[in-house]
């Protein structure tokens, strides 16, 4: 494993770790971003994780990458469910989160592609 991978391995665990916890937080903090609204949040933190994602494991398939992140989507949105946590579980944020996860994946699936032409 190169520097460089152990470093976007690193990144990506801490981004998901701070996406989680925001996530399961009876009152988060208010952020700057808050006023683009919920959904921008979701697509920003899930595109995020998914260009971190594809540069941590460059070996691992980007179809396998985006549906473990789509099911942490889906995770998130089942814990946010929990009457105690005073969160609302939505499919529309879940939607959200699988889209900005797929047009990340794509562009960075492109780039794999150039790198095996090389």
């Amino acid at each position: 494993m190169t520097k460089a991978t152990l470093t976007f391995r690193l990144l990506l665990w801490a981004a998901i770790l701070f996406a989680v916890t925001m996530a399961v937080l009876p009152h988060p903090p208010h952020m700057p971003i808050d006023r683009f609204g919920d959904k921008f949040e979701h697509m920003t933190a899930f595109a995020v994780i998914s260009a971190l994602a594809a540069r941590a494991y460059p070996r691992f398939p980007l179809v396998r990458i985006g549906e473990r992140l789509s099911f942490l989507g889906a995770l998130i949105e089942v814990v946010q469910s929990i009457p105690e946590l005073h969160r609302d579980c939505d499919i529309r944020d879940w939607v959200a989160d699988t889209l900005a996860i797929t047009v990340v994946l794509l562009v960075a699936g492109m780039f794999r592609g150039r790198r095996k032409l090389r």
